[in-house]
């Protein structure tokens, strides 16, 4: 079985700050694709931190950028199988966070892990998650 991998990069998105693409999907036969989404969190194109101190409207913004990652690939949220999710302070932080993934997301819910960290790699950031999605079949979604 061949492999190809290809980088996705969404219009918009802010320059990683490291050696890295915001996704990369993994083709593992002619129909399935595995899409894994690198940690994203609330900033513009610029860089810039979006809704500081709020982290509910941060999971906002990271959730819509993990979805523009995911339709770079012809995928979507529905599609994640895993979650992994960052925050700066799990006792302030996780019901708004938890509130914004149960709206978002459809069932059967991905597997998660939540992790609470000193600080993520951009300051002022309360939120970052990262995910793997499966796109099966020959019928993949279009780009939304």
């Amino acid at each position: 079985m061949t492999t190809d991998v290809t980088a996705i990069v969404p219009d918009g998105h802010s320059k990683p700050i490291g050696l890295y693409s915001p996704g990369v999907a993994l083709s593992v036969s002619a129909t399935d694709r595995l899409v894994f989404v690198s940690g994203q969190v609330a900033t513009d194109d610029q860089g810039n931190v979006l809704a500081p101190g709020d982290a509910g409207a941060q999971a906002e913004i990271v959730f819509e950028r993990i979805r523009q990652v995911l339709n770079g690939a012809g995928a979507d949220l529905a599609d994640l199988v895993n979650l992994v999710i960052y925050v700066h302070d799990v006792a302030r932080d996780f019901k708004a966070v938890s509130t914004v993934r149960n709206r978002v997301l459809s069932r059967p819910a991905p597997a998660s892990t939540l992790v609470e960290v000193s600080r993520l790699a951009e300051e002022g950031c309360l939120v970052e998650i990262s995910g793997i999605a499966v796109v099966s079949g020959d019928g993949a979604r279009q780009a939304r």
